[in-house]
């Protein structure tokens, strides 16, 4: 039960070989299984019981409200969620309980989805690996010893089982989520910043989850935890709900086991949403992915700006045969030039910084979340409240911002980054134009890294390193997708990533789906729990 796709769980939900409480059920024993990988920050198993029981009800009433009712979800803890903690992994929201759910999740919700809990994440969002979190790291299933490693109690993260939180009377255990031997920092890592999200698909643990992307942090750990991982359209999935990082980057993500599976979540999700104003007004028809794929006439581009100098042997021999296998099967394949693609990185980095200052000044300590205790003055408080909770690299990101908006500096940094950013999605429309349906790049540099490995710099190089191949598609507004193609030989996922003209999801997840039934990617097989 844990190994099928949400389509294979729905249809045995439907036909009453299954019930929406036993699924749940195995999910949360997988959950509990592999705590050890850190995935949760908030675990709602209660809440989750009773939403499956009620499942069950309907289904055998024959009201089943959707195909998602009775599926076991999980949600990035950057979305909004009434009544249950809403940290975004950070300090400065450790205690905040959203009186609302986001637009995602409420769509989820009245579908009849069961939400088994809120994943970790690299704090505000920001990182690449789901380390700099405020309760430790995320840790990809992937050739992870189980057996070898045992955690003291007082070294969990902080988890509340309890689904109706309030906020005076929560309960949270202390947090030592720092790796203090060799032997402990011998594993890989997940990718980011949705990694909580993407190690639960893989894992079993739920059959679909939501993640946020903002310059790759979908795709990026969907690659590295061997996972589908799809980042729509700007405007095609609502934000309302969805705590900011860059709010002209960022798009609600979808996580599952297999293309069909995506198809469906986006079917559910898309569409126009009046509280969310950058939500496209014209209505979303969801669509099914045929069986028998025509690719014959699919011209299939090759930007040759992703040759990175840094690419992994076994990531670029992956992208060469892949790229044969579509040629061979009739496909027309040619190389094609985003010739601004190498700016991207910089104009990223301007552009997050700048609206990242922007969105971080409503963390004060006056409204909602932590509050510092200097009340000597009010500057004196702010500084407290914001030193103690943010990050590092959260308050660097907000020092460069306001550093890049002074105004002696403005026009050279921000204003230039925003015509850059006009050029690389340019370039993206103009290959489009010319004919190409689909891009097919790698999604990241090689397989997950180990995090004995990635610690040794810091968050901002990792960032430029590892979403060198995302970030330009977030700058586009356009969609795009991960699909796992391969082992390394090592033993870990290989993605490739599938980028397509804007609102055109259903050709683009079509020609995924293609690839997914030529390449038979293994995917992770765990023992019951």
């Amino acid at each position: 039960m844990l190994g099928l796709t949400l389509k294979e769980t729905a249809r045995l939900l439907k036909e009453g070989k299954a019930s929406a409480a036993e699924v749940c059920a195995a999910c949360v024993s997988r959950a509990k299984q592999v705590q050890e990988l850190n995935v949760f920050i908030t675990e709602t198993y209660d809440s989750a019981g009773q939403q499956a029981a009620d499942s069950t009800l309907r289904h055998r009433q024959a009201n089943r409200l959707h195909v998602l009712d009775g599926i076991p979800v999980t949600i990035k803890d950057a979305f909004s969620t009434a009544g249950v903690r809403t940290t975004c992994s950070s300090r400065i929201l450790r205690d905040y309980v959203p009186p609302y759910n986001a637009t995602m999740v409420q769509r989820l919700v009245d579908r009849g989805a069961v939400l088994l809990g809120k994943t970790n994440m690299d704090e505000f969002a920001m990182g690449c690996g789901s380390v700099d979190s405020l309760v430790g790291p995320v840790r990809n299933p992937w050739k992870y010893n189980f057996k070898a490693r045992h955690e003291e109690p007082d070294s969990q993260p902080i988890r509340d089982s309890c689904h109706d939180l309030k906020a005076t009377s929560m309960q949270m255990r202390t947090m030592h989520h720092h790796v203090n031997s060799t032997e402990d920092s011998d594993w890989f890592i997940t990718g980011g910043s949705s990694g909580g999200s993407a190690v639960a698909v893989a894992a079993g643990i739920c059959k679909a989850a939501l993640g946020s992307d903002t310059g790759g942090s979908v795709r990026n750990p969907a690659s590295y935890c061997g996972v589908v991982g799809l980042k729509p359209t700007y405007g095609l999935l609502s934000r309302h709900g969805l705590i900011p990082l860059v709010n002209s980057l960022d798009v609600p993500g979808i996580f599952t086991r297999c293309v069909d599976d995506t198809a469906i979540m986006l079917g559910a999700l898309a569409g126009h949403d009046p509280k969310d104003s950058t939500t496209v007004s014209d209505p979303f028809q969801p669509f099914t992915l045929p069986e028998d794929i025509d690719i014959t006439r699919l011209h299939v581009g090759i930007p040759k700006e992703y040759h990175s100098p840094h690419l992994s042997v076994e990531t670029l021999n992956t992208w060469k045969r892949v790229a044969d296998l579509l040629e061979d099967a009739g496909a027309r394949v040619s190389q094609v030039s985003l010739p601004h693609t190498p700016y991207s990185i910089v104009c990223y980095s301007v552009l997050c910084a700048t609206e990242v200052a922007s969105n971080m000044a409503r963390y004060d300590g006056l409204e909602f979340g932590h509050r510092g205790s200097d009340n000597s003055s009010t500057e004196a408080l702010y500084a407290q409240t914001r030193h103690e909770g943010f990050n590092d690299v959260v308050r660097g990101r907000i020092l460069a911002g306001n550093y890049f908006l002074l105004k002696r500096h403005y026009d050279h940094y921000f204003i230039q980054a925003q015509r850059i950013r006009r050029l690389i999605a340019d370039d993206f429309r103009k290959v489009f134009e010319s004919g190409v349906d689909i891009l097919l790049t790698p999604t990241t540099l090689s397989p997950a890294r180990s995090y004995r490995w990635f610690i040794e710099a810091d968050n901002r190089t990792r960032t430029e390193q590892e979403d060198v191949f995302t970030q330009p598609v977030n700058l586009a507004g356009v969609p795009a997708v991960n699909v796992p193609v391969a082992l390394s030989e090592e033993g870990l996922p290989i993605g490739l990533q599938l980028i397509g003209p804007s609102f055109q999801e259903k050709t683009m997840l079509t020609a995924a789906k293609w690839l997914e039934q030529h390449v038979n990617f293994p995917h992770l097989q765990l023992p019951d729990p």
